[in-house]
This record gives C-alpha cells, sequence and structure tokens, in this order.
C-alpha cells in the first residue's frame, strides 16, 4: 500500500476532529445531565461524563488510581498500535488499527483535561437503554469489529502477507 503512513495519519486525524469537535459542540450546548430528544424512544443526545472504561469499568476506584492508569493503559495500547502499523500492510489492518488509534487518543485527550470522558450518544428502547458513548468510542468499536473480521476471514501465507481465507 502506498503512502501507508498518510493513510492511517487521515483516518486517526478525521476521527480525532470528529471526536473533539462534537465534543466540544456538546460542552458548550448541552448541559450536564440534559436531555435532548432526537428519536422519541429511541435515540437522545445527552452529555454525561464517563470516570471509568467502557460501561463504566473502575469508575468507583480513587481518582489518582483511576486517572494514572487509564492513562497509562492508553498510552501503552497507542505505543503498541503504532508498532502494529509499522509492521502491518493489509488495508483492512491498518484500517482497523487506525479508527482504534483515533479513538484512544480522542479519550485520552479527555481523561487528560478532566480526568473523565465526555459522552453523549445514548440509544434506548423503552425504559432499557445502552450505555452513552461518543464518537471516539465509536471508532474503537468499529475498529476492533473490523479487526476481528480482519482475524477471522484472512489467513496468513508463508511471505507474511494476508489473504481472503475463500480463496
Amino acid at each position: 500500500m502506498k503512502n501507508k503512513y498518510l493513510w492511517v495519519g487521515s483516518i486517526v486525524g478525521m476521527i480525532l476532529l470528529l471526536d473533539q469537535v462534537t465534543k466540544y459542540i456538546i460542552e458548550k450546548h448541552v448541559r450536564l445531565f440534559e436531555v435532548i430528544t432526537v428519536i422519541p424512544g429511541f435515540f437522545n443526545i445527552t452529555q454525561v461524563r464517563n470516570k471509568g472504561a467502557a460501561f463504566s469499568l473502575f469508575a468507583g476506584a480513587p481518582e489518582e488510581f483511576r486517572s494514572l492508569f487509564f492513562t497509562t493503559v492508553t498510552i501503552v495500547a497507542i505505543v503498541v498500535i503504532v508498532l502494529l502499523i509499522r509492521k502491518t500492510h493489509g488495508r483492512l489492518l491498518l484500517v482497523a488499527l487506525s479508527l482504534i488509534a483515533g479513538g484512544a487518543v480522542g479519550n485520552l485527550i479527555d481523561r487528560v483535561r478532566y480526568g473523565e470522558v465526555v459522552d453523549f450518544i445514548q440509544w434506548y428502547v423503552k425504559s432499557y437503554y445502552w450505555p452513552s458513548f461518543n464518537v471516539a468510542d465509536s471508532a474503537i468499536t468499529v475498529g476492533v469489529c473490523l479487526l476481528a473480521v480482519d482475524m477471522l476471514f484472512h489467513k496468513q501465507d508463508n511471505a507474511g502477507s494476508k489473504q481472503p481465507t475463500n480463496q
């Protein structure tokens, strides 16, 4: 793949820009815990803060531990992703890693700035609510799904390049 770093940088940059711009708009125009119904019975915009990880995991841990732990884990993950990107040539895998990296950096910025992550997308059905999330979380989720597809449906040949399993 020609200009792989330009491709990766563009994806990471777009995710980061979209994530930070949407969070800025939410912070400026939606009060904390305010709910704006977009699709009744299905979708709201609401500003909440997540002190933990996915599904507020570790949100109740002491702040000093939580902040240091999540910042360290995120930085280590980003370094590992960068190392994987250097060794990777497959498009699907590069896109997956780029999405994960962009989302990780977006949430890392919030953790450094606030000690927590700004979330605002809220899906629900009747009284069943999915935990609120943001653009960075969405990029990470899509990236992990693409990573799973790559791992499940591409095999590695002897030269180290990946080929679809249906060949």
